[in-house]
């Protein structure tokens, strides 16, 4: 039998996907040594391991980081599982750049995240309803996301391209905040060794829904050493009503790097699992009348206002350094939101709080860290991180809300910090092909600890990555 050549299984491998996306591959030259078709690339991740917790939660087939590697409210028995996306998002996508007048391209880009292990396309907001209530120590891995089952629930955008004037385009947007954070995480964004990685309130400045942004238009220009960009996300509709604006500027020289990040989100959405409390008026959560359905879901609603600046200085081939900090503010929604109505993906919020913030709550995170290659093919990650949260605790005296100062356990509202430190080993064997092992411990305390089962977890993972 006649070997096919590592070139030719690609071209046949590009020719497959791209005919999945619905693109003829008929004129695809058989010489050709990448995945790229008359402007258009095909690109992806795979990503799939095993991970253990001392203190975790079962597999979830839907949330996209597969196991919760951070300490959570639910973290409860020890757990090994196959699991998925322990280093990167595993993904399909489709970018293109078309020439259209001297000097401007028209550019798109259209992106699918979805979880190996399972086969599904990767959906947060569906992993919540699996424990609507139930009891924490009987939940599996559920977390709030903006990859909500869409089909193209990493990004969906299309524009014009000129290197004199700068990058304008429409759609669905990884926001500049979420590059910018992404750019300067020592552990690039690892869901299963990066606080920043795994929850999103970072990168989404206060909640993770928001670290994509729908019917947006997003501007990037770069001068010489220097760049700007601009975010603009017009809301009014059933996934993400407020509206929100970003403003990023930053510079590059030799080995230093350093961007500074404004955000605001209005009517910002934390979506979370209805309580047994909030169901118990019916028999199960799709009897009838009872108001909720199957999809049914609570949300905290926030008018919500970040500042972010992070850098860093890569030494030379061996060791690059990079860490930041974030100040975010969360206050009650200067449009509250009544319930009922549909967020990312389709989902029904039946039960909003538009009140959790009497007292602005402020979210202080803070990260360092840094990478250092052996060789060309070894390299270890290592990385701190720290939350501090603010004492926004209230009581009501008199019919007025007052300060009721508090730095325990004993209310949600009271101080807090998180602290999380992680190590990654990462040998690459080429460009397309590595395996990673690592560990993660992460800690909370006082009012960051309210309800938890336990305060802390240690959760370990190795796997292997493709990408192309």
């Amino acid at each position: 039998m006649k070997r096919i050549s590592v070139p030719v299984k690609k071209n046949l491998l590009c020719v497959a996907m791209l005919a999945a996306f619905g693109v003829s591959g008929s004129a695809l030259a058989a010489d050709d040594i990448n995945l790229t078709w008359n402007g258009i690339t095909l690109y992806g991740t795979v990503d799939v391991g095993v991970a253990y917790q001392n203190h975790g939660t079962d597999y979830s087939h839907d949330m996209y980081v597969g196991m919760e590697y951070l300490v959570s409210k639910n973290s409860n028995k020890s757990v090994t599982s196959i699991t998925n996306n322990a280093m990167s998002q595993s993904k399909v996508g489709l970018k293109g750049t078309e020439p259209v007048a001297d000097g401007l391209d028209f550019v798109f880009n259209v992106e699918m995240g979805f979880n190996p292990a399972s086969g599904s396309i990767a959906d947060a907001v569906k992993s919540l309803t699996y424990n609507n209530g139930r009891a924490l120590n009987d939940q599996k891995t559920a977390a709030d996301g903006a990859r909500a089952g869409q089909i193209f629930n990493g990004q969906g955008w299309a524009g014009l391209s000129s290197k004199e004037f700068g990058t304008l385009t429409l759609g669905r947007h990884v926001t500049l905040l979420t590059d910018t954070i992404g750019k300067y995480d020592p552990q690039g964004g690892a869901y299963a060794f990066s606080v920043i990685g795994y929850s999103g309130a970072t990168a989404g400045g206060g909640n993770t829904e928001n670290t994509r942004a729908d019917d947006s238009v997003k501007y990037m220009y770069k001068y010489q050493n220097f760049h700007i960009g601009g975010l603009w996300q017009f809301g009014k509709n059933s996934g993400s009503p407020g509206d929100g604006g970003q403003v990023n500027v930053g510079a590059d020289f030799g080995g230093f790097s350093v961007d500074g990040v404004y955000a605001f989100k209005n009517q910002s959405i934390a979506a979370g699992s209805l309580s047994l409390a909030q169901i118990s008026p019916c028999a199960t959560p799709t009897s009838t009348g009872c108001g909720l359905s199957h999809d049914s879901l609570a949300a905290t609603i926030s008018d919500n206002e970040s500042w972010t600046l992070a850098g860093a200085y890569k030494f030379n081939d061996a060791l690059k350094i990079s860490g930041g900090f974030e100040r975010i503010k969360y206050s009650n929604p200067s449009n509250p939101l009544a319930p009922n109505f549909e967020t990312l993906g389709g989902y029904l919020i039946s039960v909003t709080n538009n009140n959790a913030y009497a007292h602005d709550k402020v979210l202080k995170v803070s990260w360092i860290g840094g990478k250092y290659n052996f060789n060309k093919a070894l390299s270890l990650g290592v990385g701190y991180y720290h939350y501090d949260q603010n004492d926004f605790h209230t009581k009501v005296v008199s019919n007025q809300v007052v300060s009721a100062p508090c730095s325990d356990a004993s209310a949600a509202q009271c101080s807090g910090n998180l602290d999380a430190f992680s190590a990654v080993l990462d040998y690459r064997f080429n460009k397309y092909f590595d395996v990673y092992g690592g560990a993660m411990y992460s800690k909370v305390s006082d009012g960051l600890a309210n309800g938890y089962l336990h305060d802390s977890v240690l959760s370990t993972a190795a796997g292997f990555r493709f990408q192309f």
